[in-house]
């Protein structure tokens, strides 16, 4: 076999997955990867200006292109500057491949210059982590890591590389399957229990009143179609997770949306008070349950997942399937007897008539109002990105996805600074899709560096801040259950935001008017080779409406504001 340099060797291994791009940052010890990069039309790399943001847009183009996202950061800080992205990774099951330079081998464990033990540091936030120690193991270990970061429940995988072994001399592997791996105990399931498949379709006929709750999971298994087809062959009304928006399109009469902490009333009023959940990919997060204790108490649960670990973790299953959720579908689709719209859905569309989401219709710059008008102008087709906080719950209930892969937010994790290089990373995916980021003034301030990446790239990404002058979800939940006792939450050095952009080369707007809004929203459709930023002055103490205060149950729901203030 030919030998190669290790550098060489990483690039071919990338090349041979699939990668095309690569976000990262160089450093000393990666140097000479960055050397060999030079000569490798194949790869582009997109050089972000914070190493977290790289992660975060690593994620990005994971979750748009339904490939591994791949970042790469040098030993210390910027290894450990991946931290949160790789955590919200973890959290959110999203496959990526973090390639970092450690200090050479004879340099380990003597506090060297920019030495971190970055393997120890991530074991938490990885799926799997590896410290290349000899060259030979090199090839294998990358391999090993696309491998596991794509199949079973997706997440992040790290490389750990010294510099003396990207230097060396391998001998070149050709692939040869999964023999090239020494996995001893990973086998991910795939089919489900034929028994328990059958036990869950004789569920669905005698259940009255089910509901049909798809996470996360729906999406990374590619089983939409599948979900759509158990939806309409069983007249099940659904529910989405906020990481399972676009599972079953939220424009179609059978979605309510999102349920729990500021899910729609009517999805949580559904899920509440079904005698079946049938939940796929989706972990029976708090943010949906609430109280565990009280959530959903006369329904059965069929859970469906590719992680063994979350069957039963939160909520027990009466029929718990493990394995991959497109083939469980497929099987349970074709067995399961087709059931009539009855009753409960009647009711359904009932309850939701009675409890509709507002959209102010007052003067004023309302955030429910900027976002259904970016939903009305792009006909419900952008890609949406949001960084965390009240503006990520307005544009859940309001953005509806119709598609998968098209809702791309921090969701277990809730990491604030996601949205901006998420939607990087989507526009490097898909470079025709028109892609919003949905962000408050205090999340874009957590990575609005990449302002100079998105300017160089020429990425035309619609960034709107939904700008009231505080940390938005925080200082809600001080007026509404510390009385109002604002601490450490106004943004009152708040800069011009559009100036900011303009400064960096991109293109910026303020809005100040209600009147204002499409017309800025039009405009920025019509830019198609630099970045945007639309500052939209909203209304400072508008609440997100519905909430369910966190521990609470669905009987503890706040539909409006209890003071009833400002139209609320």
């Amino acid at each position: 076999m030919p030998k190669i340099k290790g550098t060489k060797a990483v690039l071919e291994v990338l090349k041979e997955q699939g990668v095309k791009v690569i976000f990262g940052i160089p450093g000393g010890v990666m140097i000479p990867l960055y050397d060999a990069l030079y000569d490798e039309p194949a790869l582009k790399h997109v050089l972000m200006r914070h190493e977290q943001a790289a992660a975060m847009a690593a994620e990005g183009y994971a979750r748009r292109s339904g490939t591994v996202g791949v970042c790469f950061a040098t030993s210390g800080p910027g290894a450990t500057n991946l931290v949160t992205g790789l955590a919200n990774a973890m959290m959110d099951s999203i496959p990526i491949v973090a390639v970092t330079g450690q200090v050479r081998t004879t340099a380990i464990g003597r506090d060297s210059f920019q030495e971190a033990d970055v393997t120890g540091i991530t074991i938490p936030v990885t799926k799997n982590n590896r410290l290349v120690k000899r060259p030979e193991d090199l090839i294998p270990t990358l391999r090993e890591a696309f491998y596991v970061a794509r199949t079973g429940r997706p997440g992040p995988c790290l490389v750990d590389m010294p510099m003396d072994v990207s230097t060396a001399e391998v001998e070149w592997i050709a692939p040869g399957g999964n023999g090239d791996y020494d996995l001893e105990g990973y086998a991910p399931p795939s089919d489900g229990d034929p028994e328990l498949i059958e036990q869950a379709a004789k569920l669905i006929a005698l259940s009255r009143r089910p509901i049909l709750y798809l996470g996360g999971g729906v999406v990374s298994a590619g089983a939409s179609p599948e979900a759509r087809a158990l939806a309409r062959k069983c007249n099940l009304y659904v529910v989405n997770t906020l990481i399972g928006k676009g599972a079953y399109p939220e424009t179609d009469p059978q979605s309510l949306g999102m349920p729990g902490m500021h899910g729609t009333t009517y999805a949580s009023y559904g899920i509440q008070h079904s005698d079946l959940i049938i939940a796929i990919g989706a972990r029976f997060d708090d943010r949906v349950t609430g109280d565990l204790s009280t959530f959903a108490p006369e329904a059965k649960i069929i859970h469906i997942d590719i992680d063994p670990a979350e069957i039963g973790k939160n909520r027990a299953a009466d029929v718990g399937i493990v394995g991959d959720a497109k083939r469980v579908l497929a099987a349970l689709v074709e067995i399961v007897p087709e059931r009539a719209r009855g009753e409960w859905e009647d009711h359904l569309d009932e309850y939701r008539a009675e409890h509709p989401l507002w959209i102010p219709a007052c003067e004023g710059v309302y955030p429910q109002y900027v976002i259904d008008q970016i939903f009305q102008l792009t006909n419900g087709d952008a890609v949406v990105t949001t960084e965390v906080g009240q503006h990520q719950m307005w544009a859940a209930q309001l953005y509806r996805a119709k598609e998968p892969r098209q809702f791309l937010s921090s969701g277990g994790l809730g990491a604030m600074g996601y949205g901006f290089p998420a939607a990087i990373g989507a526009q490097m995916a898909s470079p025709e899709a028109v892609v919003f980021d949905i962000a408050g003034d205090g999340s874009i301030q957590m990575n609005i560096q990449e302002l100079a990446t998105a300017v160089y790239e020429k990425l035309p990404v619609k960034v709107a801040i939904l700008n009231n002058g505080y940390l938005g979800m925080v200082r809600q939940w001080q007026e509404l259950l510390f009385d109002r006792r604002y601490s450490g939450v106004e943004l009152s050095g708040n800069p011009d935001f559009a100036a900011v952009a303009k400064a960096y080369g991109a293109e910026g707007r303020t809005i100040t008017t209600r009147d204002e809004v499409r017309p800025a929203l039009e405009w920025s459709l019509g830019i198609t080779d630099r970045p945007v930023f639309l500052d939209f002055h909203t209304v400072a103490e508008e609440c997100v409406f519905p909430m369910i205060p966190a521990g609470k149950s669905f009987r503890d729901i706040m539909e409006k504001h209890p003071a009833s203030k400002g139209g609320d």
